[in-house]
């Protein structure tokens, strides 16, 4: 890193602090999420986050993509979350201009798979709509892989981090239930098969927000109709349609190596009761099976 880049690090972090700072003082003025992006990690989030920011009537956190209070963050106090969102006087002025009431949201991919979140999030935002996307788990766990190799949070290559999952997240999930304060590293970074067993995620979502305020949309659907995904999405959030935005592949990353087909096949027989139960969910088979 060259010194004017540490310099704009530096610059940023502190940007960052007066803008919270400010945030919590006037907490009560603003507004709160309409909706979340749940998940899942290495799902399309970030594109989708990108598209959804550019409506004329959604309004975004102020600073980041995710603030991961619900997961990361929770002792730090509602006040502190309502601090990254816009004034609603801000939202009075663009639905002035826009015809509609404005929404906010942010997108903190690790929120559907913490044990806590979920729970948190329900009794925090009554009446939050939850956006999920999912992928095909084998490809989304080989992707998380990399990028927590690209992070430093992982040493060891692919299948050896698969056989160490099991182990590595043994008790972590106990543990987090027990102490709330405590922050696992494996959950958040090992779970390479657990995130992929998104139909046990979204039962225990339904159960607490109830199926109708939860919009799943599948991966392959967004790369290959983002129109239609992004009417859908619209249509649930109860918002005007319009203009598209530019449906460009946002946080992708070359991979360093290729998923063996020996690998791929372990991993697509260890999910196929997985993806079974998922399409029970969906009522249709996810786009990978």
């Amino acid at each position: 890193m060259t010194g004017s880049q540490a310099l704009t690090g530096s610059a940023k972090q502190t940007v960052r602090r007066s803008v919270r700072a400010v945030g919590r003082l006037t907490h009560e003025a603003r507004m709160v999420p309409d909706f979340l992006i749940v998940g899942a990690q290495r799902g399309g989030t970030t594109s989708l986050f990108r598209y959804l920011r550019a409506h004329p009537a959604v309004l975004r956190d102020r600073m980041d993509k995710g603030v991961h209070y619900f997961d990361m963050a929770y002792e730090r106090g509602f006040p502190w979350y309502r601090a990254h969102f816009p004034l609603k006087a801000t939202a009075r002025l663009v639905e002035r201009r826009v015809g509609v009431r404005p929404q906010t949201f942010e997108a903190s991919p690790f929120y559907m798979f913490h044990p806590l979140a979920p729970e948190r999030i329900a009794r925090d935002l009554p009446g939050v709509k939850l956006i999920v996307m999912v992928r095909d788990p084998v490809e989304r766990a080989f992707s998380a892989h990399a990028q927590e190799v690209r992070r430093g949070f992982e040493s060891e290559p692919f299948e050896r981090a698969l056989e160490l999952e099991e182990e590595r997240l043994d008790g972590e999930i106990a543990k987090m239930v027990a102490d709330p304060s405590y922050l696992s590293f494996a959950v958040q970074h090992h779970a390479y098969r657990a995130r992929g067993r998104y139909a046990e995620q979204l039962e225990r979502l339904e159960g607490l927000v109830g199926r109708e305020r939860i919009h799943v949309i599948d991966n392959q659907d967004l790369a290959t109709s983002p129109e239609s995904v992004y009417d859908g999405v619209l249509t649930f959030l109860g918002l005007p349609g319009g203009q598209y935005p530019a449906f460009e592949r946002h946080n992708a990353a070359p991979r360093a190596s290729k998923l063996s087909d020996a690998v791929r096949r372990e991993l697509s027989d260890y999910f196929l009761p997985e993806d079974e139960r998922l399409a029970g969910w969906l009522g249709k088979p996810p786009s990978w099976r």
